[in-house]
């Protein structure tokens, strides 16, 4: 069994910053000791491997619970596949990620499941598990939820949007709440108003307002707000827990907020584009706002300190990136002349936890919160803490060794996402992930790509934590 000491850098969990010497062997932590002990330097005497931390962060590998890697929309697929996502996603300090196995309507969630499976097994970098998308709520589906929950798939994603694709009504949506209220399972919702937004594509397609600008102005906040209203109150009605994901819009903040007030098992969810970005990039000319056509959409700066306010009250509780990443060329270019057949989705599992880093550099939250939203909270939320999201021992060993005084810009040029554009390019950042460990191996050093397809393993989960 191989032995790995990191010393000299400042642990940082949720709870706890100390300088701390950490002992690996083979895949988990076995011990953490503080660096006044002299334990690390005994330690490192009969190790295999030494990292020097001294003068940088030592914090638990990233859990990013959103990404669709290979997600079939539009006619396309998202440009990076599970191998090409997981390896970005290391590169960027990820070190686990739940993808969405999609139910066909028409077909049974196990045949879901099972294309997911092939899709990502023997390919991934890094560990991951699936969340599961009921498109087809009937009485078959509800029983088979049972037996995925028994499988470690404890997660069931369900839309309010995407009326013909995804979309589900209250009747489903409630009868699927209602069998997640009996096997422990988290409801994910994708709040929007499906029904008015396509009457608002319509209208704009009709009066010939087709550029991407108008993907922005016709999935209105109010929508947003409505359909995370409904959705708590159909979870109230169940019984069940909810988690509501990608949210973008203050109004949709404060019903989260107003339903945790009151005592309700509500979550809800950001993304850094949400942080990071504005309404005003959908307007870029020369068909660039395609690029950042996502759902829900970018909302005007306003809406962002109801985001970073509710990040410290813990009323939005995790920070996941919805990566979906569609290439500019060929892809995002099937809504020219039409801005409702441009491919829904951006890229962004390499970069979550150097923005998040930032944040921490601009004051808007501290370290541990940086830990507790990027690595912890995701981990206890969906079923896999303590295994990951800490530093402790019988944790496996993920681990990101941070550089917090590293200078970067964020480009298309350097990142290693398959994607032909960067959201944020020319972004500058302070911070920047210097090695990564995935279970006791390094994958990523020091600008090196050490990893390989199929080290990554997929995950069985327990039921979500905060529901003890």
């Amino acid at each position: 069994m191989s032995r790995t000491v990191i010393r000299g850098g400042l642990v940082i969990t949720a709870s706890d910053e100390m300088a701390a010497d950490i002992l690996v062997e083979g895949e988990q932590i076995a011990a953490v000791a503080g660096a006044r002990t002299g334990l690390g330097e005994r330690w490192a005497a009969e190790a295999d491997h030494v990292v020097d931390a001294g003068g940088h962060y030592v914090i638990p590998g990233g859990v990013d619970g959103h990404t669709h890697m290979e997600m079939p929309f539009g006619g396309t697929f998202a440009s990076d596949t599970f191998e090409t996502g997981t390896r970005a996603a290391a590169w960027g300090g990820t070190t686990t990620i739940i993808d969405f196995a999609i139910q066909t309507v028409g077909r049974s969630l196990r045949e879901g499941l099972d294309a997911w499976h092939a899709k990502a097994e023997g390919r991934c970098a890094v560990d991951y598990g699936f969340h599961m998308i009921l498109s087809d709520v009937g009485d078959q589906s509800l029983k088979e939820m049972d037996a995925l929950v028994g499988e470690g798939v404890t997660s069931f994603k369900m839309f309010m949007a995407y009326p013909g694709v995804f979309y589900s009504d209250d009747g489903r949506i409630l009868r699927a709440m209602q069998q997640a209220a009996g096997n422990g399972a988290l409801t994910m919702m994708h709040a929007e108003n499906g029904i008015a937004i396509d009457v608002l594509v319509q209208q704009a397609l009709e009066s010939g307002r087709t550029d991407p600008k108008y993907h922005g102005k016709v999935r209105h906040p109010l929508l947003e707000a409505e359909a995370t209203h409904r959705a708590i109150q159909l979870s109230r009605v169940a019984g069940a827990p909810l988690y509501v994901v990608h949210v973008s819009a203050a109004e949709a903040v404060a019903e989260l907020t107003q339903a945790r007030d009151a005592g309700l098992t509500v979550f809800g969810e950001t993304c850094p584009q949400y942080l990071f970005l504005t309404v005003d990039e959908l307007a870029r000319p020369e068909f660039e706002g395609a690029k950042y056509v996502c759902s829900t959409p970018l909302r005007p700066e306003e809406h962002q300190e109801s985001l970073w306010r509710a990040l410290r009250t813990n009323d939005l509780s995790v920070v996941s990136t919805d990566h979906c990443p569609f290439c500019f060329t060929s892809q995002k270019e099937l809504g020219l002349g039409d801005f409702s057949k441009i491919p829904n989705g951006m890229p962004g599992v390499e970069n979550r936890i150097d923005l998040l880093h930032q944040a921490v550099v601009e004051g808007r939250i501290g370290r541990r919160r940086w830990v507790e939203l990027a690595s912890t909270t995701p981990a206890r939320m969906f079923g896999l803490h303590p295994r990951k999201g800490t530093i402790a021992p019988g944790a496996d060993a993920d681990i990101v060794v941070y550089d917090p005084h590293a200078e970067q810009v964020l480009s298309a040029e350097t990142h290693h996402m398959n994607v032909d554009y960067n959201p944020y390019e020319g972004k500058r950042l302070t911070g920047k992930v210097r090695t990564v460990l995935s279970r006791g191996k390094v994958v990523v050093d020091s600008g090196e790509y050490l990893g390989r397809a199929g080290h990554g393993r997929f995950l069985e989960r327990s039921t979500c934590q905060y529901l003890i």
